[in-house]
Order: C-alpha cells, then sequence, then structure tokens
C-alpha cells in the first residue's frame, strides 16, 4: 500500500507550511500528493504551484468537481499538467451535490451517473486524440446544437498532443449505482469514510461494476484511494485530545454538509449503521447547535475512520486498511515531521 499526502482544500486562508510538508513527502517515499476544491480554491492550481518543486510524487486531484468545468476543459488541465510534469497527474473527479452544483455553478444537478459517464467519455477521448471529439449525450452535446447555437461549431481535436493517452481517472462516489459506475469505467476509486470495518459494504458495488461489459479494470488492478488522518501519539491524553479535535469534522460532514433531505455524506453515516445518530447530529448542526452536534460524536466512531495512537497500534491499522484492498492511504498531515515520521514508521 503506497501512502499520499492529502492537502485538501482551502479555509478562509491559503494554508501555510504546505512547501516543507510537500518536500517532506517527496523524500521520505510517498507516493502522491493530493490537492481537492469545494467553493473556494480549486484544485489544479495548488497542485502546479507545489507540485513543480516535486520529481517523483504522482500529483492528483481528490477530487475535481465536473460540474465546475466542461469536460474538455478539464481534459485541457489534466493534460497540460501532464505534460509539465513528466506524466504524474492522477485525474480524481466527482459529482459534488446539488447545493454546490445548482448554488454556485449554476448548473443543474440531475442525472449524476449519466453525467459522469459522459464527462469522463468526452476526457478519454480528447486524451487518446484518436478523431474530432463529439458527444451526442444530453449533458455535454459536441457540437452544441441547442438553443442559442450559431450553427457553426465543429468537432475539433487537441492541438496538443497529450503526453500520455489514457490518465489515470479515479472516481469520487459514495452510493451503491455511483461505486459500480466507478468500478466499470475508471482506474480508481476515492471513497469517503471508508474503513476496514464498513469495506465488507462494498464489495459487492465494486463486483458489480467489474462484472459489466467493456469494465477497463479488475479488482488485480484497480486503485482504491482511501483518506484518513493518521497521527502518532506519545500518551493517552495525547491521543484522546486528537480525538476529540477531530470530533467537529465528523459532525460538519454529517449534519452540516447538503441539504436537510440532500447530505450524500450523512447518508454514507446511514449506511455505516449511523442513523439515528446523524439524524440527531443533522437536526442540532442545522438548528445552529453545532457545539451539541459535535459532542454527540463517538470516540468509536472517530477511531472507526481514522487512525491515532501510539506506533504500535498504528502499524497495527494501517495493515488493517491495506487487507482491504486499500492500495493508497492518502493522510492528511500537520507538519513536515508528522510526514518524516509516519513514512519511517511504515518503510
Amino acid at each position: 500500500m503506497k501512502l499520499g499526502l492529502q492537502l485538501g482544500y482551502w479555509g478562509a486562508q491559503p494554508p501555510t507550511g504546505v512547501a516543507e510538508l510537500v518536500t517532506a513527502a517527496e523524500e521520505s517515499g510517498f507516493d502522491a500528493l493530493f490537492t481537492a476544491e469545494a467553493w473556494g480554491s480549486d484544485a489544479f492550481t495548488p497542485l502546479a504551484w507545489w507540485g513543480r518543486e516535486t520529481s517523483r510524487l504522482r500529483l492528483g486531484t481528490s477530487i475535481v468537481q465536473m460540474s465546475g468545468r466542461a469536460p474538455t476543459s478539464i481534459a485541457m488541465h489534466a493534460l497540460t499538467l501532464d505534460h509539465l510534469s513528466g506524466g504524474r497527474v492522477v485525474l480524481g473527479m466527482g459529482v459534488s451535490g446539488p447545493q454546490v452544483v445548482e448554488g454556485w455553478y449554476g448548473a443543474p444537478f440531475s442525472k449524476p451517473l449519466a453525467r459522469t459517464r459522459e464527462v469522463v467519455d468526452v476526457i478519454r477521448q480528447v486524451l487518446a486524440r484518436e478523431a474530432p471529439v463529439t458527444n451526442e449525450g444530453p449533458h455535454h452535446p459536441l457540437p452544441y446544437t441547442g438553443e442559442g447555437a450559431t450553427g457553426l461549431g465543429k468537432p475539433l481535436k487537441s492541438i496538443v498532443h497529450p503526453l500520455r493517452a489514457d490518465i489515470p481517472i479515479w472516481l469520487g462516489a459514495e452510493g451503491p449505482k455511483n461505486v459500480a459506475l466507478t468500478s466499470e469505467i475508471a482506474d480508481g476509486w476515492i471513497p469517503i469514510f471508508y474503513t476496514p470495518a464498513t469495506a465488507a459494504m462494498y464489495r459487492p458495488w465494486l463486483d458489480e461494476g467489474f462484472a459489466r461489459p467493456g469494465a477497463r479494470r479488475t479488482r488485480d488492478d484497480f486503485e482504491i484511494a482511501a483518506t484518513c488522518h493518521l497521527q502518532i501519539t506519545t500518551s493517552d491524553a495525547e491521543r484522546d485530545a486528537v480525538v476529540a479535535a477531530m470530533k467537529s469534522v465528523v459532525s460538519l460532514y454529517m449534519g452540516g454538509m447538503g441539504a436537510k433531505d440532500a447530505n450524500f455524506h450523512k447518508q454514507v453515516f446511514e449506511r455505516m449503521g449511523h442513523q439515528a445518530l446523524s439524524d440527531e447530529v443533522q437536526r442540532l448542526y442545522l438548528e445552529g447547535r453545532k457545539d451539541q452536534a459535535t459532542a454527540l460524536i463517538p470516540d468509536e466512531l472517530v477511531h472507526d475512520m481514522h487512525i491515532v495512537g501510539d506506533a504500535g497500534y498504528v502499524k497495527e491499522r494501517v495493515a488493517e486498511w491495506e487487507s482491504t484492498g486499500v492500495t493508497t492511504l492518502l493522510l492528511s498531515c500537520r507538519t513536515a515531521d508528522e510526514v518524516r515520521r509516519i513514512a519511517e514508521l511504515l518503510a
């Protein structure tokens, strides 16, 4: 199992100390560097900025929101950065949710599975550069012939010849149908809240996709890149403090992301067996009582989702994650020393 440094997306201000984290990851044997986007910073620019100082790390997005750009634009970003990095890009994408897609990007959220299939197909056409790119689907028609069209649009091929005709595409997917689609058409999967305890739930969904005609991958060559916070602690008190601090993030995703009846992250927690807890956390969160919502998150749930403890415990838990088929563990780290210590422990 490989290690990746997960930088995530920015908060109110750009993060500090990232260059040191990236350097430590490059020098310590990490395999990849990943960035994200929500509705503030984008994923590609930080990846290019910090990735320019690397020569070995794979450079990935986890995840690019499909509705934020036309599929051909996403392909342009990926092939440009792939050239600049010498063929190290991993294109991670996802559909996001209706609040972001319709409220931030001003695009319809309907038919997310069909839209995903179209986006991936168009991007693969651009990268293959075998013929002018066309798409007959209703979501991203190429050429566009709908309302307001001039009739002058014509299929085009990328001016730039891609360095790689088959840049790896990983998809962020949460529900059964989306996970099955991912294992059918993608090269890897970026799950959210994946844990060893819930791995068995996903297995039949993945197998459904692998079994479909024309599936790109098998379980043997399909990547699973799971994100968690890993921190080596030296005392029970330190461990408990880290776990307590992480509960606010869990409650945010459980209760504060998405609309009341359309929170896909909450649905993941429900599938994990936390229906009653997630209902109450969401109720409190949406009422503005965030501290009370956070107080309901049990220590056991944080320990299930993340790896926090002494060196021996960390090694045991990492082995558990690997045994479930995780090929890359994407880790959020605070300091360069943490990166080096984790790499040394898990070497």
